[in-house]
């Protein structure tokens, strides 16, 4: 029976480290079993930390908001009656929902008991871990498993989620067990924390050994465990794999998915998921075992994860490449917890900026820190860089490059020629987006998901990210006689990828150039990006020299989406208004209708749309009179209405071997609807060439008030800062110093 209990002012944490230590294959201390003294809780949560938060909650301020704002949450759903149901439904049915309210509820709730000492919380908890005590070992695997998968779940239609449950369940068990009898804690042990525990290691060993984020969820949700349970070896089989060989687990995981830059091999979007087990399990760690100094274990990895989280952002949404969704940002979850941890760890008070846009605040000692420092005024204002965000788990494999605005938030462009980025990686090399006042402008389709939407198909990934997101022409990048790099083969992608040629970063020009061989065979992509700032228009440019060097011909296209009104061209269309078709029939080309499509003369094509925030943006090419534009709908052979109708406009080259994309996107003017009126609402853009000198890539963009930028670029890869490089244009001598320079001829 719980009874309400008298809230102690202080307790003995673990009581000592045993003396004799070994040592792991990979540095790693190891304790010898059952060292840890039965003390709760010590997870992400301790007994220092609920002294202190006790206290917090009786002083006005954020953390006694967030406090009354999750008891009244959590004392209206105790009105309700505990609800374990038979599982039954994939992602977004009533079963499935439910099992996520419950340990979403429990871990609430034993939050509450350790501030409040109110026993009706400790009895939520129990009461729901007595009833899937109960129902837990009649399980089967789950009925709406996928077949042939090798990670099915019992509660949840993957072990994913039934890791994720564990993780947050495990916790509230951990909050409550003093208030639980000994037969109650023996039964709910018994019943279903081990069972979970062992469903998701010894009998779930491909999911658990892997290197992924499904892998660290599970040793996270099984490590834990081990601490509350004093079982030694269930972490250190979290942490080295089920053989302890080191191969996987928990360290490999950190060894390997993470760049030396912090950045997640998979995107912005699967590092922000990830990130809630690799700081949970982190933060118990460095509780119970603070000697394995986790948070310093490869130079800080977990801390750079964190900040690189946040730097993959623009206007609080993340960079939504690979299988992304693109509402996720910085105050999901996983991050809030992450920068309330980050934030114990380092008191950086630049990540009070961060929690203060997130509005949020965890119900943790790292929670209260952030609550206490921010009520204090000491945020300081977070620096969105510019960064080459290194890829692989040696920093050689390619990078995510981030090019931003001077302002730091107005414009961004992010430039991918980063590794494949395992099974949720998208085929699409080089390809790049880009993002003004707040908007994205160049997009990127993410993923093809209703996610926990049951009527979608269950939830989960739907065909079409297979047959069109995942496909090449669903992003901006070159594809090759209609076919997706790598013939989208996974195993091939994930063995290449792009080479990082440089990148460069100064208060005018940011640029970044990459190539690709192994794409398609005996073709080398090249691509150049770069962000530049004309300081005395105010003008921004962002500059995109794609070549191609093929040993025999091919149809070349490189498709540009864009999100907006088209408003004109400054050439003919010919539009398709009483039938259309698709543009292809496979390869993602068979969901593209062919709605338009001119031709340009020699000279310059320009496409200009409108976007919903009220700018315009212009995308200039050179024409050369061989290069035709296709304009495309997305939807086409899609029946179930699966697809968003989203606009691209195609540059495609036929029968050549070599060819160069030169192009400029330039924001400009004002369209207000409200106030009627409309600014600058022509580009600025009057002519644009570029030329070839040794080394040098010269690329002039010609203004209609006369004036020209000469953006001049070495792309000798040895090039450095202090590198001279002498060159001629139109008779004059320059000589450009470093990477880029961006100069401005007048006549």
């Amino acid at each position: 029976m719980i009874v309400q209990r008298t809230i102690k002012k202080s307790r003995s944490l673990r009581s000592a480290i045993a003396a004799t230590i070994k040592i792991s294959a990979l540095g790693v201390a190891l304790l010898p079993l059952a060292t840890f003294a039965a003390v709760h809780p010590n997870l992400v949560i301790n007994a220092s930390d609920v002294d202190a938060m006790q206290g917090a909650v009786q002083t006005p301020g954020r953390f006694r908001d967030a406090f009354l704002s999750t008891r009244k949450s959590v004392d209206l759903a105790l009105q309700a009656p505990v609800a374990v149901p038979v599982p039954a439904d994939a992602g977004g049915g009533y079963t499935h929902e439910q099992h996520k309210n419950n340990y979403q509820l429990m871990y609430n709730a034993g939050v509450l008991y350790q501030i409040t000492g109110d026993a009706q919380y400790a009895k939520r908890v129990r009461d729901t871990l007595l009833a899937y005590a109960e129902l837990y070992p009649t399980l089967p695997l789950h009925p709406k498993r996928r077949p042939g998968a090798d990670n099915p779940g019992k509660l949840f239609w993957q072990s994913l989620n039934e890791a994720v449950w564990l993780v947050y369940t495990i916790q509230a068990y951990d909050l409550v067990r003093e208030a639980l009898t000994e037969s109650e804690a023996e039964k709910i042990e018994q019943g279903v924390l081990r069972p979970v525990a062992r469903f998701l290691s010894v009998e779930s060993p491909e999911t658990f050994n892997k290197v992924h984020n499904h892998g660290t969820w599970l040793t996270a949700g099984v490590g834990m465990t081990g601490y509350v349970l004093d079982e030694q070896e269930l972490v250190e089989q979290s942490l080295l794999d089920l053989e302890k060989s080191g191969k996987g687990g928990f360290l490999q995981q950190l060894n390997t998915l993470f760049s030396p830059d912090g950045y997640y091999n998979e995107g912005p979007y699967y590092q922000r998921y990830a990130l809630m087990p690799f700081v949970t399990f982190a933060k118990a760690i460095d509780n119970n075992e603070p000697e394995r100094d986790i948070f310093g274990y490869r130079d800080g990895a977990l801390m750079k994860a964190i900040d690189t989280t946040i730097q993959l952002s623009y206007n609080g949404l993340f960079f939504p490449i690979n299988d992304a969704i693109k509402s996720k940002g910085i105050d999901t979850a996983e991050l809030v917890q992450g920068v309330a941890i980050a934030y114990g760890k380092s008191a950086n008070p630049q990540l009070l900026d961060i929690a203060q846009k997130q509005q949020q605040i965890v119900l943790t000692g790292d929670g209260l820190k952030v609550a206490q420092d921010l009520d204090a005024g000491k945020a300081q204002a977070y620096p969105f860089i510019s960064a080459a965000f290194r890829d692989g788990k040696d920093g050689d494999e390619g990078a995510l490059v981030v090019m931003r605005g001077n302002s730091g938030s107005e414009q961004a462009l992010l430039f991918k020629p980063a590794a494949q980025g395992m099974g949720h990686g998208h085929f699409d090399k080089l390809t790049w987006q880009f993002y003004d006042h707040g908007s994205e402008i160049v997009t990127d389709y993410g993923a093809a998901r209703f996610l926990n939407v049951e009527a979608k198909n269950g939830g989960r990934y739907l065909p079409e990210n297979e047959t069109y997101a995942k496909q090449t022409i669903a992003h901006n990048t070159v594809v090759v006689d209609e076919r997706s790099h790598f013939d989208g083969d996974l195993k091939v992608g994930n063995n290449n990828h792009p080479e990082l040629r440089f990148f460069h970063a100064d208060d005018r020009v940011k640029i970044s150039s990459a190539s690709i061989e192994s794409a398609y065979p005996e073709v080398v992509l090249t691509r150049t990006m770069a962000l530049v700032n004309d300081a005395e228009t105010g003008s921004t440019f962002a500059i995109d020299l794609f070549d191609v060097q093929a040993k025999k011909n091919h149809q070349l296209d490189l498709p540009l989406h864009y999100n907006g009104q088209l408003v004109d061209t400054s050439f003919t269309l010919r539009g398709f208004t009483d039938r259309i078709s698709a543009l292809g029939k496979q390869n993602g080309y068979q969901h593209l209708w062919l709605k338009a499509r001119g031709k340009p003369e020699n000279g310059l094509a320009q496409v200009t749309w409108l976007n919903d925030n009220g700018r315009f943006y212009t995308h200039s090419t050179i024409a050369d009179g061989k290069t035709e534009l296709l304009f495309t709908e997305l939807g086409a052979n899609d029946p179930e209405f699966n697809l968003r109708s989203e606009k691209a406009f195609i540059a495609r080259r036929e029968d050549t071997r070599a060819h160069t994309f030169v192009s400029v996107l330039e924001p400009h003017g004002e369209y207000n609807p409200s106030k009627e009126f409309t600014l600058e609402a022509e580009s600025k853009v009057r002519g644009l060439t570029h030329q070839r000198i040794d080394s040098l890539d010269l690329v002039v963009i010609a203004l209609k008030n006369g004036d020209e930028l000469l953006l001049a670029i070495n792309t000798d890869v040895s090039a450095t800062a202090d590198s001279g490089k002498p060159f001629t244009f139109r008779g004059n001598p320059y000589q450009l110093t470093g990477r880029a320079e961006l100069l401005t001829i007048r006549d």
